[in-house]
């Protein structure tokens, strides 16, 4: 009777630890769970249900409500992997340290089969002037390396006018890589069409700052383009030329057309493990590339108040955010569906 209270226990710590670490349906069974769609958002904001919407709120709510959840062991947050029904999703957080280390921590979790996964990188993103204006979801078909080659100081120019990037050729297998075009063409044609919304505020926003050109004033749309991928949170005249610069040394089909902290880490991480032609990255346009209405890095980064330069309506920030992550859910949405129905193969 002693010996099965003994046993009895330790199947029950052995069962509650398991189920704890989230790996009981797979060390037990033997069989991996097989993941057909793994989304990477960056960030939420606040909770990740039920309050301001982020980058994974909306999927979460669609997809993940009742999903089963798993720590990670390897990544470098203690944040949850979501899985229901084939589709999977993990907070792989901002900059491109982070988003590798997580990516690869994910792929390589032996509880799962990622051997056919479509890898989608979704999130937020800065869009280029005289291309993207706030709201519109882009198709990445190409993504470039901001941080690879030389930065100079202007003020240290013969010429403070002049570029202040410096192509380094020695680094060109990591500065670019190139998605599936067969894969992204397809995406593209999919999703095109797609009806995207914007908001009063923005549109009046986008007009004041950029005197009714048309690329600002126009509906959002979706785009195809490609990304330039920084850890630093740039904006400006001159670091918008260094982008448009590195999109033509590196001969990129379409043009410069978002910014952001992730999207080429997460591409190398899947070239490294054979996967970069399953690689999706769509990026939804929250903020202009260069500064408007006068205002400086010091004010707008700086904490300086100074109000009498504009008002609440001039600064960065409008009320495009949730609007454009729904329509970047739409595109990720239709995309999910094709990938399910075998159009995307």
């Amino acid at each position: 009777m002693k010996n099965l209270k003994k046993l009895f226990i330790s199947v029950t710590v052995l069962s509650l630890f398991s189920h704890l670490c989230g790996c009981s349906k797979v060390k037990n069974s033997g069989i991996k769970i097989p993941i057909k769609v793994l989304l990477l958002p960056k960030f939420e904001i606040g909770e990740i249900t039920g309050d301001e919407i982020g980058e994974a709120q909306l999927f979460y709510e669609a997809y993940f409500k009742d999903a089963d959840q798993y720590t990670i062991p390897s990544a470098s947050s203690d944040k949850t992997l979501y899985v229901k029904d084939g589709i999977a999703m993990f907070i792989v957080d901002m900059g491109k340290a982070n988003s590798a280390i997580n990516t690869m921590a994910v792929l390589n979790d032996d509880r799962f089969d990622f051997s056919d996964v479509y890898v989608i990188s979704i999130g937020c993103a800065g869009g280029a002037r005289d291309y993207v204006t706030l709201g519109d979801v882009v198709v990445i078909s190409s993504a470039v390396d901001y941080d690879i080659g030389h930065h100079a100081d202007a003020r240290e120019l013969s010429d403070p006018e002049s570029m202040t990037w410096f192509h380094n050729q020695n680094f060109d297998g990591l500065s670019k890589i190139t998605l599936n075009k067969d894969l992204t063409d397809k995406v593209y044609e999919l999703t095109k069409d797609i009806k995207l919304d914007s908001t009063e505020r923005t549109r009046n926003f986008l007009s004041k700052a950029f005197d009714d050109a048309e690329w600002a004033i126009r509906d959002p749309k979706v785009l195809r383009g490609t990304t330039v991928t920084s850890d630093n949170y740039w904006k400006g005249e001159y670091n918008h030329l260094n982008a448009l610069k590195m999109v033509e040394v590196y001969e990129c089909a379409d043009p410069f057309a978002t910014s952001e902290m992730e999207d080429i880490s997460i591409g190398l991480t899947l070239k490294h493990l054979g996967k970069l032609d399953r690689y999706i990255a769509i990026r939804t346009c929250v903020n202009n590339d260069v500064f408007v209405f006068g205002i400086t890095p010091e004010r707008l980064w700086g904490n300086i108040d100074d109000s009498k330069y504009y008002s609440d309506e001039d600064l960065e920030s409008t009320d495009i955010l949730p609007v454009a992550m729904m329509n970047e859910f739409k595109v990720v949405d239709t995309i999910i569906s094709a990938i399910k129905e075998g159009k995307l193969n």
